[in-house]
């Protein structure tokens, strides 16, 4: 297995990453609408699993240039690797309590996405911790954690990010973006911001993408950030 890089490959000043995706044809559909990654769950916990939901051999040899990321939790090395390979998978994403141990053998088969959720209350996330993956990962996504009465993706939300040297490419992931926040995400500046990721606002329901509402987001980031 050769391990790619896929920095060299964004299309856009600020990416798109869609996650939930549950079938082929919503592969397919957001390569269409040029989206840069999609995430395909094989947390066994997850409604949004894919196993038994998508063929291992499609999946691999879709014709797309959209790139696609494996999300993993707390499952075992030889798992992965065999998800890895089956499905044809160009980088994976882990969610759950993974060391940096498991990170750096994983990363030398593939690039590794790792996944924080931050509590924008306690800056010691950014100290005590990822200083212990900057040598083993080679991107980061940061899930922000709201109170009950903020849940609101504005750029203040984000600003300690930008306070910080974090010196690793990141995405920035919310249940709460919305397709109305694709100017407020231009206003974010960080020189290691990668990407976005769209989730649950972007659902009819849980299996099904919302592609006018993602076609919506995409447009008008692309307006701003061209």
């Amino acid at each position: 297995m050769k391990k790619i890089s896929i920095i060299q490959q964004q299309k856009k000043p600020i990416n798109i990453k869609v996650c939930g995706i549950t079938s082929i044809e919503q592969i397919e559909q957001m390569d269409k609408l040029h989206i840069d990654f999609v995430g395909l769950d094989f947390d066994t916990n997850s409604s949004q699993n894919i196993l038994g939901k998508i063929d291992a051999s499609a999946c691999k040899y879709v014709d797309i240039d959209t790139k696609k990321i494996g999300i993993f939790k707390d499952q075992s090395e030889d798992f992965i690797l065999e998800k890895i390979e089956d499905f044809g998978l160009d980088l994976i994403q882990l969610n759950g309590n993974e060391t940096p141990t498991f990170c750096f053998k994983l990363s030398k088969e593939i690039e590794v996405i790792k996944s924080f959720n931050l509590d924008l209350n306690n800056d010691e996330l950014l100290y005590d911790f990822l200083k212990n993956y900057d040598e083993v990962c080679d991107y980061y996504i940061f899930n922000g954690s709201f109170p009950n009465d903020q849940q609101s993706t504005d750029t203040n939300t984000w600003q300690k990010l930008i306070d910080y040297s974090i010196e690793k490419p990141f995405f920035i992931g919310s249940e709460f973006i919305k397709p109305s926040d694709a100017p407020a995400f231009q206003q974010f500046k960080h020189p290691d911001f990668l990407g976005i990721e769209l989730g649950r606002q972007f659902e009819m329901d849980k299996i099904t993408k919302d592609t006018s509402m993602i076609l919506s987001f995409s447009r008008a980031l692309n307006q701003v950030v061209n």
